[in-house]
């Protein structure tokens, strides 16, 4: 058996375990929209009522497709690119889509960051006075009442945004282990104790029952809305970062012997009850605000950059320990984004390492000083708003839905590989699936997938969007969301680079399918993609490449976590050591 050692790519990293795992995919998936979007949503949509459809969607949709990106990531052990492309060359075009996707949302994301962290500061003086509304939209974000493009800085939010680049700089440069796990490892922690003491001060103001008798009461007849049902599944989906590229790029660093059912289930939940808490938290907040207000919690109950940096504010300017709450309120809101950032980033900087055989500094130089540079171009700016909202909510409802929704369906009708991915995590964890999470994950995600991509579709084509400008919209809208789907077809015609064994060789074999690969399948020929694909698969310590299957021999190219062993010398593998055979090689005819 001959060992060669693993040359670049971003697989070449790992996590030092499933604790450091579990810190930074709960880092990802708590990030603003549980902050500032559930309990808006809940409120919104049944009350206490909302919790049953949200629970079902958690088991049916969000755990069982966490669990479908793990799989995917650990097995094939690399990018969203190239962990598609392993599993079948026809499909590395959605991992660029993935990552594309990934590129518009960093772009404006990092300028959330900075107002989380410049209203962090502004809460020791109050400085948005006594309306913090007219404060954001006129002094602190100036917005231009002209819908276009500007280059009209505000220095002040410039220099911030440019602070949490740095700082994500130097989380990447300082790698998976040492910058992405330590980092959350640290911050996640503190964020909850953070959430903690904000939402016990907050339990204690007046008026807090009021806030949240108007969130838990249940309003039982929502529950035969089935918008409301489609509000459940888009929060899950949403908030448990599946379906653009990160948990199958922090998969892909996990170690082989990973427990991928195990984490997933104790992520998915961690990442919801975190929802509660912050919406027990923010509804005692606006219990407050409307009692001191003499309204009701109905007239003050607001989500997304309302609710934060103008609904909040006015909390903070007439709350006991308003400055507490302040701090404690936007500290968090940084944390949660910053963690989200990171590994939003991570999916683009993994991908370009693993195409271009870079170093990780190298890679991460390449992708966060461009990014950096277009994000402080276009978002700290008068006109910057504007922009973010019709980015975030195109790339969202049209890029992430239906990326999403076209993966699940090549992965299950396209080349049906639910049942190796599932074999593949039963193989490494505790808790074993069977074909229920083939049903919920094949079946049900996509027709939920499938109704929120038409609903919004329709709604957007009859009435456009928040009335601007048609030629913005198609531009930074539509021309966005499909722009994405074209250069993702076109990077994924481009060559590997020959500086990465990455590029060449795969941990585990490609799934065929019996009509598109029908020319290999009676010819017995292996995919010229992969000039030499054998290589073990990390998770069953066995090589099921066609090259071994149809010559009896394993080529065992060394790994990280096989760093300092002992290596064998060359020698033929047998059949009767456990290799498969011909006939029940996974890529067969199905």
């Amino acid at each position: 058996m001959s060992t060669k050692p693993l040359r670049g790519g971003a697989s070449n990293e790992a996590f030092s375990g499933r604790t450091m795992f579990i810190f930074a995919a709960i880092g990802s998936a708590v990030g603003l929209g549980n902050i500032w979007r559930f309990p808006y949503v809940a409120y919104d949509n049944g009350g206490g009522a909302f919790l049953i459809p949200y629970l079902v969607a958690l088991l049916t949709a969000g755990i069982p497709l966490l669990m479908l990106d793990y799989a995917v990531g650990h097995r094939y052990r690399g990018s969203a690119p190239l962990a598609y492309r392993r599993l079948h060359p026809k499909l590395e075009a959605i991992g660029w889509w993935q990552l594309g996707i990934c590129v518009i949302i960093s772009l404006y994301y990092a300028i959330i960051l900075a107002w989380a962290m410049q209203y962090t500061i502004f809460s020791f003086t109050k400085a948005w006075g006594d309306d913090p509304a007219a404060f954001f939209m006129s002094d602190y974000m100036q917005v231009s009442e002209e819908v276009t493009i500007s280059f009209n800085f505000i220095w002040p939010v410039f220099i911030a945004t440019a602070i949490a680049w740095l700082a994500l700089l130097v989380v990447l440069m300082m790698g998976v282990q040492k910058g992405i796990g330590r980092i959350n490892a640290i911050l996640i922690p503190l964020l909850v104790v953070m959430f903690l003491i904000m939402v016990g001060i907050a339990l204690t103001l007046p008026g807090a029952a009021g806030g949240l008798d108007a969130l838990f009461t249940p309003s039982w007849e929502a529950l035969g809305d089935s918008s409301v049902w489609v509000a459940a599944y888009g929060q899950i989906f949403f908030s448990l970062s599946v379906g653009f590229g990160i948990m199958i790029t922090y998969a892909a660093y996990l170690k082989p012997k990973s427990d991928l059912t195990g984490s997933a289930l104790v992520v998915g939940f961690a990442n919801s009850s975190f929802e509660i808490l912050a919406g027990i938290g923010v509804f005692a907040a606006l219990g407050f605000m409307a009692a001191a207000a003499g309204t009701g919690v109905g007239d003050v109950a607001t989500s997304g950059i309302g609710l934060a940096f103008i609904a909040f504010p006015t909390i903070i300017s007439e709350a006991p320990f308003g400055v507490l709450i302040g701090v404690l309120f936007f500290g968090a809101l940084a944390f949660a984004g910053f963690t989200s950032m990171i590994s939003i980033v991570e999916v683009i900087v993994a991908g370009f390492r693993d195409k271009l055989g870079l170093s990780r500094r190298t890679a991460v130089a390449v992708v966060v000083i461009p990014l950096a540079a277009v994000s402080l171009l276009f978002f700290p700016t008068t006109t910057g708003l504007n922009l973010l909202d019709v980015t975030d909510a195109f790339v969202n409802n049209f890029g992430i839905v239906a990326a999403a929704l076209v993966s699940v369906l090549m992965l299950t009708a396209g080349f049906s590989a639910l049942p190796t991915l599932r074999d593949h995590l039963n193989s490494v964890s505790s808790f074993k699936l069977g074909r229920t999470w083939m049903i919920v994950a094949g079946a049900v995600t996509p027709v939920v997938l499938g109704y929120m991509l038409i609903d919004q579709l329709t709604l957007n084509l009859a009435e456009g969007y928040n009335d601007m400008p048609a030629w913005f919209v198609n531009v930074f809208g539509w021309g966005m969301a499909g722009s994405l789907v074209v250069i993702a077809y076109l990077l994924s015609k481009l060559p590997w680079s020959r500086r990465t064994a990455a590029a060449f060789t795969s941990p585990a074999p490609s799934v065929q399918d019996a009509y598109l690969d029908r020319d290999l399948l009676t010819q017995d020929k292996s995919f010229t993609h992969y000039r030499d694909t054998a290589m073990r698969s990390p998770a069953l310590d066995q090589d099921y490449s066609l090259r071994a299957i149809q010559h009896g021999t394993v080529v065992h190219q060394r790994a990280p976590w096989d760093e300092g062993k002992a290596t064998a010398d060359d020698a033929p593998a047998s059949r009767s050591a456990g290799q498969p055979t011909h006939d029940n090689h996974e890529g067969g005819a199905r």
